[in-house]
């Protein structure tokens, strides 16, 4: 079987894992998590799996502030996303690359030439979540303004995923010519002006990065509440949702797909997941590592503590309702994503709900999203 006739997986990348105290466990390489050899291994552990993408995260100021200032027992500094996607990328050959850019303190001009980027030296398979920020300390570290209110935050966000849907296309697909004996390189006529003018930005273009391999990479989004759907049905492709129970992935797609203006948005739920051979091994770890912290690691999305064979249960009864998929946010790395590719996967095969083999070569092949066409092409 090669197609999916059950959920679509994704893996959240993060540090050493979504705990907060996940570095410390024995199985963990803190000494690594600045070096490519090991977010390649874990994005290849994942491909092995033939999952449908990974994910990083990223994020512009320190996570876990305190009264007493900054905690030091956990792991706060980061690599760049994008940057980090692009050093796999060539490493690995069939699994979709999402990094997150926060776009609130970005330019949307290039950000639109690093995805582009991507898409080309992973042959088409980049996407790029975008993320807004609110925090005071973000906006402290580039004193340009005063954080605005939070629906400007999410309008300008669409404002700028606009911009880079249009810089991509700002190249038609046969804008290169190449030839050679004419000394012509590019059909200047098959470049466009893109001539945004928006509340926040005024983007002339083209862009000088030709329209990328998938014409359009894909663009997420996570979201918690309407504003956030908002932005997600006016400009995502897929958006990561946290629902705690069936009842409420029901209510939430409900919501997604009344702000949709466009077409159908996959839609991933997130969890986070202690996996391990029984129940109470898994929820024994996840009490020790909160232990470690000195409080209990709580999170947006539903912490499950469990086998392969229940996740796999919860996930097929929520897939249901007409979820898309999960995105998993391995809690310890490597020991979680491990349980994820070598027992869930596996899990979910027997139960005929899960691919064999990449039927795709382009991450909108894979999740079943079409080559959209250029919109300025004649």
């Amino acid at each position: 079987m090669t197609g999916v006739t059950g959920p679509r997986l994704a893996v959240a990348l993060d540090g050493a894992g979504w705990h907060p105290a996940a570095w410390r466990e024995p199985e963990a390489r803190p000494a690594e998590l600045f070096t490519a050899g090991y977010w390649t291994e874990l994005v290849r552990q994942a491909e092995d799996a033939r999952l449908d993408f990974v994910t990083f995260e990223d994020f512009l100021s320190l996570r876990t502030p305190s009264e007493s200032g900054a905690r030091t027992d956990v792991t706060q500094p980061r690599l760049d996303a994008v940057l980090i996607a692009s050093r796999v990328a060539p490493l690995t050959s069939h699994i979709g690359l999402v990094p997150t850019a926060v776009v609130t303190h970005t330019e949307p001009f290039h950000l639109s030439k690093a995805i582009a980027t991507l898409d080309y030296v992973s042959t088409g398979r980049a996407g790029v979540r975008v993320q807004v920020s609110g925090s005071a300390e973000e906006f402290r570290h580039f004193g340009r303004r005063t954080p605005p209110a939070v629906d400007d935050l999410f309008d300008e966000a669409a404002d700028y995923v606009e911009v880079l849907r249009r810089l991509w296309d700002s190249w038609e697909d046969d804008a290169e010519i190449r030839d050679v004996a004419t000394g012509r390189f590019v059909d200047r006529d098959k470049l466009h002006y893109i001539d945004f003018e928006g509340r926040w930005f005024s983007v002339k273009g083209p862009s000088i990065t030709p329209r990328p391999p998938q014409g359009q990479p894909l663009v997420a989004a996570l979201a918690h509440n309407a504003t956030a759907y908002r932005l997600a049905g006016r400009q995502a492709d897929l958006v990561y949702v946290t629902p705690r129970d069936r009842t409420g992935s029901e209510s939430i797609l409900r919501e997604v797909r009344a702000a949709e203006t466009g077409s159908p948005l996959h839609v991933f739920a997130d969890l986070v997941v202690f996996l391990d051979e029984s129940s109470q091994t898994a929820a024994d770890r996840k009490a020790r590592l909160d232990e470690r912290h000195d409080s209990e690691s709580t999170s947006d999305a539903h912490v499950f503590t469990g086998t392969p064979a229940e996740l796999a249960d919860l996930l097929l009864d929520w897939h249901a309702t007409g979820l898309s998929g999960f995105r998993l946010r391995p809690a310890v790395l490597p020991h979680d994503l491990a349980a994820i590719t070598g027992g869930l996967v596996p899990e979910l095969r027997g139960r005929g709900a899960f691919r064999t083999g990449y039927e795709a070569s382009t991450l909108r092949g894979l999740l079943g999203l079409p080559r959209p066409a250029n919109r300025y092409a004649a």
